[in-house]
């Protein structure tokens, strides 16, 4: 398999960046709004942050 790399994404990758972005920063909008945890790579590790990572991580310590 060939794989060209570019110092810049193409106006598609742009297009879909920006889409994929759009959707990630809604969903965490929504967690926030409902509550809920979200979990997020830090350090070489899974991190729960919010409300309900407290409960969580009281239980799986």
């Amino acid at each position: 398999m060939n794989v060209l790399l570019k110092e810049t994404p193409s106006e598609e990758g742009r297009i879909v960046l920006g889409t994929l972005k759009q959707a990630v920063s809604h969903a965490l909008e929504k967690k926030c709004l409902l509550g809920q945890y979200v979990v997020i790579w830090k350090e070489g590790k899974p991190v729960w942050l919010g409300e309900e990572s407290d409960t969580r991580d009281q239980h799986h310590k």
